[in-house]
């Protein structure tokens, strides 16, 4: 070591780790509250499961024995089955199939969209009391909420997961982060490829988080970055392709078909059900399976909240990075806070990051998310599944919580700062800070009540799941190894069972009905006496009794269901 010259650290220069704080702490509480209360949720097995739900934990069953790997949700050419391959190692550990173990790797979706939405909460503001708030919302959850994160029923835990996760990259990328930059490259690329095989619902924030890619890295994109992201994006969607390329069809067309293309809806109807009823309902608003009339009040904030959370990120991102942001704009703290801060968008190790593009570079994320809620919401209400079905598709509108942060911030920043005031001859403009704090109490309350509302429906939800295990008991004791049944009782009997109990798919009128996975159907049909099951009260129970009273049937009643056995 040269003499008078001390010796530098190795870290010197290095970012000094943040202390959490006061609202650190908050926020970290808030998400052991959020996962804790879905926790409880699950041992009540609540929400209430259900046949759709059974038939994917049916093929997580065949994928975990080895017996058959699909590709889609049984009986449809769409919709991939990645939770059945996260939870067929679960059940391989556990020895079996249950209804917990196929909701374990939902619940690790949620915790993981949770620390995502944080981390992107904080990347595009900086400010941690609004990540707290952020983090609050959606660790509450309305039954629409928790259906839409813990069912496994198709897609929708792990959407909002990885369109959080596609918003993340791309702002380390587009602020030019460049720890492990070729490794996010491919990150971006292979969860870009798997939400198009697992659901397609997620493609809006797909394209707009891609867009701010383009917008920024496209010098990149040009090299070594864009086919690793090419190849990675091809990976990620290899079962689509493969499956389209080996049997020709086009999952597109079974996706319209879903979503009502083939249907008719009135637009007053498609209208009401898309923009009335949808954002409450979708957002986490609502009352189980309805909407009272003063929950829908989100439905009227919901549009101003995208015009304004889209103006000021437009006018943000079309500002010189010279100028000084001004909370009248809604600008993010991260606009007047110095990049190098713990919350910067740019990782201050890097002595080449583009320091001066951190607040545009939030600003496009930021016009990405509202632009990618309104083609989501757009997309929704033009379909016939609006019109037809309100309240149960919904669901559809689950990835607009990606866009909160978007949503709220410009209300965060007046509430916490007010509008800056104009010099007038008579003065200033008057604050708009009680307006938008009253917004978020709201916002907050409305959510919390609808909450509150859905945990009190998880006693009768264990009652009913007990009533079914006492059904499951019952055929087991009798020997009943195939039955006929409905849709919404058939594959969950014979998920609850293990197999142990195979079920086919019979209407109202003793008629066959829709088998998703056919081989269920051949073996109770080659069966020499197969029983009947039916919920207690039920059509189908109606017509089973007439049987039963002419004498060709033997009845069997236990708490809500009813089973018939051939004489």
């Amino acid at each position: 070591m040269t003499a008078g010259v001390r010796e530098q650290p190795r870290d010197a220069g290095r970012p000094r780790p943040t202390p959490l704080g006061l609202a650190g702490w908050l926020t970290a509480l808030a998400v052991l509250a959020g996962v804790g209360y879905r926790i409880w949720l699950l041992g009540h097995a609540t929400p209430s499961t259900n046949s759709d739900e059974a038939t994917m934990g049916l093929a997580a069953l065949h994928i975990a024995r080895g017996e058959g790997f699909p590709v889609w949700f049984y009986g449809q050419q769409y919709m991939g089955t990645l939770e059945a391959y996260l939870a067929a190692p679960v059940f391989a550990l556990a020895g079996g199939p249950s209804l917990f173990g196929l909701r374990l790797p939902t619940l690790a979706l949620y915790a993981l969209f949770l620390l995502l939405a944080w981390r992107l909460t904080l990347r595009l503001t900086g400010d941690r009391w609004f990540g707290l708030l952020v983090v609050a919302l959606l660790a509450l959850g309305s039954d629409r909420i928790v259906k839409n994160q813990l069912i496994a029923g198709g897609g929708y835990p792990e959407m909002n997961a990885a369109g959080v996760a596609l918003a993340v990259l791309a702002v380390d990328l587009a602020a030019g982060r460049s720890r492990w930059r070729l490794a996010r490259w491919a990150a971006w690329g292979f969860l870009a490829g798997l939400m198009l095989w697992v659901d397609p619902l997620v493609l809006p924030y797909v394209v707009a988080t891609g867009a701010v890619l383009v917008g920024f890295c496209r010098r990149e994109l040009w090299g070594a970055a864009g086919a690793l992201l090419g190849a990675a994006a091809v990976l990620g969607a290899t079962p689509l392709l493969l499956h389209s390329l080996l049997n020709g069809r086009n999952p597109l067309h079974a996706v319209l078909a879903a979503s009502g293309a083939n249907a008719t809806a009135g637009w007053a109807d498609r209208l009401h059900g898309g923009l009335l009823l949808g954002p409450p309902l979708g957002m986490g608003f609502c009352d189980p399976g309805r909407c009272a009339t003063w929950q829908l009040w989100w439905a009227l904030a919901l549009p101003p909240l995208l015009a304004v959370g889209g103006v000021t990120a437009w006018r943000a991102l079309r500002r010189p990075p010279t100028d000084a942001a001004s909370p009248a704009d809604a600008a993010s703290p991260a606009d007047l806070a110095s990049p190098a801060g713990p919350a910067s968008l740019g990782d201050p190790a890097d002595p080449g990051d583009p320091v001066p593009v951190a607040p545009r570079v939030a600003a496009a994320v930021r016009l990405a998310l509202v632009l990618a809620a309104v083609v989501t919401l757009g997309a929704y209400t033009v379909s016939s599944s609006a019109g037809l079905t309100p309240v149960e598709s919904s669901r559809y509108l689950s990835c607009l919580l990606i866009s909160l942060p978007a949503l709220l911030w410009p209300v965060w920043t007046v509430a916490r700062r007010g509008l800056r005031p104009v010099a007038t001859g008579r003065g200033g403009v008057p604050t708009a800070r009680p307006v938008a704090v009253m917004l978020l109490a709201a916002t907050l309350g409305t959510v919390a009540q609808a909450t509150w509302r859905s945990a009190q429906t998880a006693p009768a939800t264990r009652a009913a799941e007990a009533r079914h295990a006492e059904l499951v008991g019952t055929l087991r004791q009798l020997g009943v190894r195939h039955v006929r049944a409905g849709y919404w009782t058939c594959n969950r009997l014979t998920f609850a069972s293990a197999e142990q109990v195979v079920c086919a798919v019979v209407d109202d009128n003793l008629r066959p009905g829709f088998d998703r996975y056919p081989a269920y159907r051949r073996e109770v049909d080659s069966a020499a006496a197969p029983a009947w099951v039916a919920p207690a009260g039920s059509p189908l129970a109606d017509a089973l009794d007439e049987r039963q009273r002419a004498g060709d049937l033997d009845l069997v009643t236990i708490d809500g269901w009813r089973i018939y056995l051939p004489r």
